[in-house]
């Protein structure tokens, strides 16, 4: 069951609503930045936040903007509920990764009249992972990860990213990379870090697994104002993605 309701206060998403999460158990409310125009045969861009964080933080000022500069080529952009930190998998508090790809996305296509075979998922940090993370269960013409939280071993996680060892070695995306390459299925790849991210060696080693993609090392930190500095011509990466799909 899905409700709609108006842009929160700060953020740039141009509406909202809400998904009664069966696989999670609770209502999560979604926001959604639409491009100019009818929305009907758009294709999808699934954004993910990070820890501690919002749809509406990451429904980023920067991001509609760039929305508005491609015009005809902009997708409808999903920013999708994370909880505080589910790192977008399925764990013991629910199914999140589920969730994602089963609810927020079909009710997104549903909603807006999109084209379902045109979907691409990226998110920042936490997000980062859990694009990175879902795009081994479905075909999805671009994945992206920005300054994307990734740790080589379970030892190295923040407490509640995992619930133990064994989620974390379901959920090693560095040693699924190295086992299968090819993990993606033939999606377009985009990694980007920051030159002061604590991530910077985790991204690189992801990065140089992936036979294809495309990887940014910029000046900057792990602040959600690194993704803005660069939103233009990462959207621009989704966009002609979609758009070749």
């Amino acid at each position: 069951m899905l409700g709609l309701g108006l842009a929160g206060c700060g953020s740039s998403a141009s509406t909202h609503f809400t998904v009664e999460s069966q696989l999670v158990g609770r209502s999560l409310k979604q926001a959604v930045i639409l491009p100019p125009g009818d929305t009907e045969g758009r294709p999808l861009l699934v954004l993910l936040h990070g820890r501690s964080s919002t749809p509406d933080d990451m429904a980023r000022k920067s991001i509609a903007d760039a929305v508005d500069k491609l015009g005809a080529d902009a997708p409808v952009v999903l920013l999708a509920n994370g909880g505080n930190h589910s790192y977008y998998h399925d764990r013991r508090d629910g199914r999140w990764g589920s969730y994602i790809l089963r609810e927020a996305i079909p009710a997104a296509i549903r909603r807006f009249h999109l084209d379902r075979k045109r979907v691409a998922i990226g998110g920042f940090s936490m997000g980062g992972f859990g694009a990175l993370d879902l795009a081994r269960y479905r075909r999805f013409c671009a994945v992206g990860g920005h300054s994307a939280a990734m740790w080589r071993t379970g030892g190295e996680t923040p407490q509640g990213a995992f619930d133990d060892a064994e989620d974390f070695e379901r959920n090693d995306v560095i040693g699924l990379a190295r086992s299968n390459p090819g993990l993606y299925h033939g999606a377009r790849i985009w990694l980007d870090v920051g030159t002061d991210d604590p991530f910077m060696s985790a991204d690189t080693e992801l990065a140089g697994l992936l036979p294809g993609r495309r990887f940014r090392l910029w000046h900057g930190g792990h602040e959600i104002t690194y993704f803005d500095d660069h939103a233009v011509e990462i959207l621009r990466f989704y966009a002609n993605a979609l758009r070749d799909c």
